[in-house]
């Protein structure tokens, strides 16, 4: 990608000769003051964090959003203002908000030149400051993206004991899973530890009886052979998806597996439904509340 195909300081392209005073007023928009792109174009995450600290001329850290974008995180509101800290009083424009703070330099690091905190700070960072099931999701899609582990995550909070919000970030570290594909199939796991039900490991392998592997599913317990798949779009939409998953149910189901099927009208609008239909697949295939529990409450 050229240094002009993302955002970037207009008066640094025309000092470096990059563009004309010209070009840059006909063929260019204006993100932030001095922060331009082609016109045309859109922001996403990535590109309004960088715009951000283009703006702030390396005079702050990137934190929350705008670094889980930077680390490559999935699925964050395009629309969301970039988030960066730094000291001394600025007035940022719109689409910036600013956090007047010091970061530990040990929790920083450097992404395509950029500063950020790192992953694990990042995840604190967002864990204490949004609601649950908002941070979960994005926490999911952070660890995926980065391979943070939810210690690394418990490790910053012990070093920040008395910052909001921490008290209730262990209960968001004990959810966090990132085998999650999406924030649908975050959503659904939610659902389903919030009944009671026991929690699925995500990215399920199946095998045959000789070791072969058959299938991955988003989640499920294997102990039960039990599956429970999130279809977007492309599986109804999709012909070749759609036949795809037709024959790959049918092995699961002839090798004992018992697939539940969840799209987005089930999730938001009859979750009742998808728990009924877990707890009855569940149960069939040997599964009790009171064995659940007696396992999870046992040493490990």
């Amino acid at each position: 990608m050229g240094a002009l195909d993302e955002p970037f300081p207009g008066s640094w392209a025309m000092a470096a000769g990059l563009i004309s005073r010209w070009e840059l007023r006909h063929n260019f928009v204006r993100v932030f003051p001095d922060v331009y792109m082609r016109s045309g174009c859109s922001l996403d995450a990535e590109g309004r964090a960088r715009a951000a600290a283009h703006w702030a001329k390396g005079d702050g850290v990137l934190i929350g959003y705008s670094a889980a974008a930077l680390h490559g995180t999935r699925w964050l509101d395009p629309e969301a203002p970039a988030h960066i800290a730094r000291m001394g009083h600025c007035k940022p424009p719109s689409g910036i908000r600013v956090l007047r703070a010091v970061v530990d330099p040990a929790e920083c690091c450097e992404v395509d030149g950029f500063r950020v905190t790192t992953p694990a700070r990042t995840a604190f960072d967002l864990g204490r400051q949004l609601p649950r099931n908002e941070a979960v999701p994005v926490l999911d899609a952070l660890c995926a993206a980065t391979g943070l582990v939810p210690s690394e995550i418990a490790t910053v909070a012990r070093a920040h004991p008395g910052m909001r919000g921490v008290g209730r970030l262990s209960t968001i570290v004990d959810l966090i899973d990132g085998g999650a594909e999406s924030p649908p199939e975050s959503h659904t796991r939610l659902l389903l530890v919030d009944a009671g039900l026991p929690k699925p490991t995500t990215q399920l392998v199946v095998r045959d009886a000789y070791g072969a592997f058959v299938a991955r599913v988003d989640m499920g317990w294997e102990p039960w052979r039990v599956a429970v798949e999130y279809d977007g779009a492309q599986h109804w939409t999709d012909p070749a998806q759609r036949t795809k998953d037709i024959d790959r149910i049918a092995t699961l189901e002839s090798l004992g597996w018992r697939i539940i099927r969840v799209n987005a009208t089930l999730l938001r609008h009859r979750p009742h439904v998808i728990l009924d239909r877990v707890r009855t697949a569940l149960s069939a295939q040997g599964w009790t509340a009171d064995q659940w529990e007696l396992s999870a409450a046992s040493p490990k």
